[in-house]
């Protein structure tokens, strides 16, 4: 009995590491490349006038993409979800005076909320059927569904729209191109670095669900 006990214990133990893995990698990914950008930005910007503005964004974009990977819950992770997506739309129409630039930071912005929509009916449902929206409650109720079910089904598709708005996937595509208005380590943070990653990390974070 004990050694049966022993064996289901260290089998149990990396669907648990696992669950947290996605987030500890995206905090790396976040924090790292998120310190070089911040350094290259003070010189980049240092003739800017509204170089303060700049920073304060900056930081609350990390702020809320830090929130997204770490909350343990869907209602905490989706407060970092819409965080930075208002974020990039400050950082992607920065310099509002010119139109183009802040229609560029107005598409970022709506485009994304489709996709959010999609994340809240998703929320809705999850609550409704399993009564939680804690990542580990999530994750025990699905285990004895049967797969290919309506609801898992309905509510993978729903995520997987809040997905692809974020990510830039088509159809949902047509607010990154525009997005290049904002300065050059916006785009490299929010584009090539993590924003459009946290598509993924939620995917990844939601593997029962999807499996």
């Amino acid at each position: 009995m004990d050694c049966h006990a022993v064996f289901i214990t260290n089998v149990a133990a990396p669907s648990t590491v696992s669950l947290e893995l996605p987030s500890m990698v995206m905090v790396l990914v976040i924090t790292g490349v998120g310190a070089l950008i911040h350094l290259f930005s003070v010189g980049y910007m240092a003739t800017d006038r509204q170089y303060p503005r700049y920073f304060m964004y900056l930081n609350l974009f990390v702020f809320f993409m830090l929130l997204l990977v770490l909350g343990s819950s869907y209602p905490v992770m989706f407060i970092g979800w819409e965080g930075v997506g208002l974020c990039s739309y400050l950082l992607i129409g920065f310099w509002f005076s010119v139109k183009a630039n802040a229609d560029a930071g107005k598409k970022a912005f709506i485009v994304n909320r489709i996709g959010d929509f999609g994340i809240l009916l998703a929320m809705f449902l999850m609550f409704a059927n399993w009564h939680t929206l804690d990542f580990r409650g999530v994750q025990e109720a699905v285990q004895g569904l049967p797969m290919g079910g309506a609801i898992v089904t309905t509510i993978c598709l729903l995520l997987f729209l809040g997905c692809t708005g974020k990510s830039a996937q088509i159809p949902l595509y047509i607010w990154l191109p525009d997005a290049m208005a904002g300065p050059t380590p916006v785009s490299a943070l929010i584009h090539a670095a993590t924003m459009v990653t946290a598509g993924v990390y939620l995917i990844a974070r939601m593997n029962a669900i999807f499996e």
